[in-house]
C-alpha cells in the first residue's frame, strides 16, 4: 500500500519534483530532521556564531582601539595577530558545524530510507563521532579544489562546485575514502551536470530569499542606527554600531536561520544523488525487485 507519509527516495525525478519533494520531506520530518540536527550541532552553531561576533568585536582594535590617528598624525598600525586569530576561528568553527550538520543529516535521511520512515538516532550520533574526519578532510579538498578552480578562472569554479556538491552524498553512500569520492564524483555527475547545476540554482535562490527574511528585523535595526551615525559624523560611532548587542542578537537569529535553511540545500542534494544514481544504476528499481521475493 502507497504511504503518503513516507518520500520515496530511489527514484528518477525532474527538476520539479525533486523541489517539490525536497519541502514535502521538510514538511513530514521538520520536527525529528532539524531537531536531530541541533542535538548534534547546536554547540558547533553556538561556537561559530560566537566566533563571528569575536572577529565583529575584535575589528575596531585590528585597526587601534579608536579607527583614527595618533596625536603626531600616523595612523595606528592594524593589529595582525589579533586579525590573523579572529579569522582561523571562524574558518574553524563554521567548518565543524557545517561537517557535523552534514554527518547528520545525510546520515538521517540514510537511516529514514533504509528502514522505510524510521530513524535511528543511536545511529546518526556514532556516525557523527566516526565520520566526523572523513567529512572534515573531504571538505577541506574540496574546498582547495574550489579555490584553485576560482584562481583559474570563474567558470571552472562553477563547474566544480557543482560536481562536489554530490561529494557527501557519494561519500556516505558508496563509502569510499575521500580522494576516491572527489575523483568519483567527476565520473558519477558526468552527463548530469546541467540537471545538477538547475536543481542547486534554484534552491540556492528559494534559500538566499528565505535567508534574507531572517536578516531583515537585523537590517532594519541597523539602517536606523546608520541615521545616527550619519547624523553625528563620527567614525568611532560605525566602530561601536558593529558591536552593539542589540545588533548582535539580531544578527545571531538571522545566522541560526541561514544554518537551518542548509538542511533544505543538503536534503535537495541527496535527492539529486539518487535522481542520477537511478538513471545509472536502477538501484531502487532493483531493491523493489529482490523485495518482492521476501
Amino acid at each position: 500500500m502507497y504511504n503518503n507519509n513516507f518520500v520515496e527516495f530511489k527514484k528518477e525525478r525532474d527538476l520539479g519534483a525533486i523541489i517539490s519533494d525536497t519541502f514535502k520531506f521538510l514538511r513530514l520530518e521538520w520536527k525529528p530532521f532539524f531537531g536531530a540536527i541541533l542535538k548534534t550541532a547546536f554547540l558547533p552553531i553556538i561556537l561559530a556564531i560566537a566566533a563571528l561576533f569575536f572577529y565583529t568585536f575584535s575589528f575596531p582594535n585590528i585597526f587601534g582601539t579608536n579607527i583614527d590617528i595618533y596625536e603626531d598624525g600616523i595612523y595606528q598600525e592594524p593589529n595582525l595577530g589579533l586579525l590573523f586569530t579572529s579569522i582561523f576561528a571562524v574558518c574553524v568553527f563554521f567548518l565543524i558545524a557545517y561537517v557535523i550538520m552534514n554527518i547528520t543529516a545525510l546520515y538521517y535521511i540514510k537511516s529514514y530510507v533504509d528502514n522505510n520512515g524510521k530513524v535511528d538516532f543511536e545511529m546518526i550520533k556514532e556516525r557523527v563521532k566516526d565520520k566526523f574526519w572523513s567529512f572534515t578532510g573531504l571538505f577541506i579538498l574540496v574546498g582547495i579544489i574550489v579555490v584553485i578552480s576560482a584562481l583559474l578562472c570563474f567558470f571552472p569554479a562553477i563547474y566544480t562546485g557543482v560536481v562536489l556538491s554530490l561529494a557527501a552524498p557519494i561519500l556516505v553512500y558508496h563509502n569510499m575514502g575521500v580522494s576516491d569520492t572527489v575523483s568519483y564524483s567527476f565520473s558519477f555527475v558526468k552527463g548530469h551536470w546541467w540537471e545538477t547545476f538547475g536543481v542547486m540554482f534554484v534552491v540556492g535562490i528559494i534559500t538566499t530569499v528565505a535567508g534574507y527574511i531572517f536578516s531583515i528585523p537585523a537590517m532594519i535595526y541597523f539602517f536606523i542606527k546608520m541615521g545616527t551615525i550619519i547624523s553625528a559624523n563620527d567614525p568611532a560611532i560605525l566602530a561601536e554600531s558593529l558591536v552593539d548587542p542589540i545588533y548582535l542578537i539580531l544578527n545571531g537569529i538571522s545566522y541560526i536561520g541561514q544554518f537551518i535553511l542548509y538542511g533544505v540545500t543538503l536534503v535537495s542534494s541527496v535527492l539529486i544523488y539518487f535522481d542520477i544514481n537511478e538513471q545509472k544504476n536502477a538501484s531502487g528499481a532493483i531493491d523493489k525487485i529482490n523485495s518482492l521475493g521476501n
